[in-house]
């Protein structure tokens, strides 16, 4: 049974779907959701992951009910995480990190903030980032489940190389925005990458939920 959970984390409160399994051999593990998108998105992911283990779904900074401070960069973002793994009693030991686009980002911030507190990274339809000419996004018309404001950073190859853990990347195929190049770069530059594809675009959980979380729990129970 999932219950959300209101949890201050520095300046910021985050909301986190909680499905919590007593006695869980596996790994807690915690999902960031990409950009616009909310913990929400990854209800039947985690739903098939809590069989075997814990599951934290977090509304990052600027996105469904968690706080919107009008500050937003994905290493504030990767700040909040770092604190979160700090604050909740069920992630006090390492975890496993699983994140769509923003949120992949976000965790590889985190990881490489607190190496310590992750054991594995799955990455979905993540490549390594490159810079680009800052410019505010035109807002979307309507009401929004995210604050539409944006900061972005740089300095990813050093991030990537530094990375201590392994890394799995599950490509959306030539249907997605993200270069399957960009992908291959990413995971040439971490110290223990692979990527698998499977052909859905950028929403890889949401197009094909059994086939991400089939290729993410083969990874994630690997010995």
């Amino acid at each position: 049974m999932a219950e959300v959970r209101r949890v201050p984390v520095g300046d910021v409160e985050l909301a986190v779907v909680v499905r919590e399994r007593t006695g869980a051999a596996a790994t807690p593990c915690v999902l960031l959701p990409g950009t616009g998108l909310t913990a929400a998105s990854w209800d039947g992911v985690a739903d098939r992951l809590a069989h075997t283990r814990s599951v934290y779904a977090v509304d990052l900074r600027g996105h469904g009910v968690s706080a919107w401070p009008g500050r937003y960069s994905v290493a504030a973002m990767a700040e909040d995480v770092v604190g979160l793994l700090d604050r909740l009693a069920g992630l006090a030991g390492p975890v496993d990190l699983v994140g769509h686009s923003l949120g992949g980002l976000v965790a590889l911030r985190v990881c490489a903030a607190a190496p310590g507190r992750v054991r594995r990274l799955v990455l979905e339809d993540v490549g390594m980032p490159h810079p680009r000419t800052p410019a505010p996004p035109t807002r979307p018309p309507g009401d929004l489940p995210f604050d539409w404001r944006d900061a972005p950073a740089a300095d990813w190859p050093a991030v990537l190389a530094a990375l201590p853990v392994p890394v799995l990347v599950v490509a959306g195929g030539p249907t997605s925005f993200v270069r399957a190049e960009h992908v291959a770069e990413l995971v040439a530059a971490v110290t223990d990458g692979r990527a698998v594809t499977l052909d859905t675009g950028h929403e890889v959980h949401e197009n094909d939920p059994e086939g991400f979380t089939a290729a993410a729990l083969a990874f994630l129970d690997a010995p």
